[in-house]
């Protein structure tokens, strides 16, 4: 309990930065989250550290819960969009992710994921009635250009598929979707834990019942090499999963977002130094990131 309330002290105080700030720690989270990943898998499975990342997020956000919220005020219809968006992220959008970065890398799966900035903003117009200016277009235009530059196949990457490539494109469509869902919920019921707890529990169950129903529950085990890098990767996501709902919670879709998407230039940053013996950095990969990062960064300053 007294780290619980520690945690919860600490990120309160997170409350008090400036948006961009908490939405770009995020994204550096959620880079350190799939480095630690990968090197779990070399020796693991990824259903044990999607599982053991669901397990972990809803148990502490509960615990936090407990401490000040009020559980009638889940009453409120933010609920349903909090589950909604838990249907799609974490659950789905973190099983397709962790797929891509098995069978492509985390510094090509990155940038690929990076997408998600154009189908936020998208749909943020689309039914948030939001209004981006011209920056936001250009933006959305280098973001699309980055994409090419890591799809554009070489005979280095031969043993890819192109089902491969829309694994993290999936995640992408998902993660758009779902952060729309956050934001509709946050206008509704402004407490980033809540939205946290509601949307993570939701996406255990789901997952749960999938591991039951296919018989693949025993692959929820990570092997005790695993163990350690997806422990770390659990508590990692779940700061990660909190500073994005608060991000969403100050800021509008439009322009969050897209820093929240930073995540792919950290990810070939971090690949660069963590995984330099098991996958390799290209030119054209890091190349793409940067592109994406220059298309999120005109994005941010519109």
């Amino acid at each position: 309990m007294l780290s619980c309330q520690v945690e919860y002290a600490g990120l309160v105080c997170v409350h008090f930065m400036r948006p961009e700030f908490i939405a770009i720690l995020s994204s550096m989270l959620w880079a350190a989250d799939a480095v630690l990943v990968s090197l779990g898998a070399r020796t693991s499975n990824v259903i044990g550290a999607a599982f053991l990342s669901y397990a972990f997020s809803a148990g502490a956000m509960w615990l936090v819960l407990s401490t000040y919220f009020p559980f009638e005020r889940l009453a409120s219809p933010a609920t349903v969009y909090f589950l909604l968006s838990g249907c799609l992220q974490p659950l789905l959008a973190r099983i397709l992710y962790y797929s891509g970065i098995t069978r492509i890398g985390v510094a090509r799966a990155g940038p690929l994921r990076g997408v998600e900035p154009l189908l936020s903003v998208t749909l943020a117009i689309l039914f948030l009635h939001e209004r981006p200016s011209v920056n936001v277009y250009l933006g959305a235009a280098l973001i699309v250009a980055s994409v090419w530059l890591v799809l554009w196949r070489s005979e280095g990457d031969a043993r890819a598929t192109f089902t491969d490539y829309l694994l993290p494109l999936g995640a992408a469509l998902c993660g758009a979707i779902s952060q729309n869902l956050r934001k509709t919920g946050l206008l509704l019921l402004a407490d980033p834990y809540a939205g946290t707890a509601v949307s993570t529990s939701l996406s255990l169950v789901l997952f749960g019942a999938y591991l039951a129903g296919s018989g693949k529950a025993r692959l929820i085990a990570p092997t005790r090499r695993g163990l350690p890098f997806f422990a770390v990767a659990a508590m990692v996501s779940t700061v990660a999963q909190v500073l994005n709902y608060e991000a969403l919670n100050l800021g509008e879709v439009s322009a969050m977002v897209p820093l929240l998407n930073t995540t792919p230039l950290f990810a070939v940053l971090f690949s660069a130094v963590f995984l330099r013996h098991v996958e390799t950095v290209t030119f054209r990969v890091a190349l793409g990131a940067l592109v994406m990062f220059a298309g999120v960064v005109v994005i941010a300053l519109r």
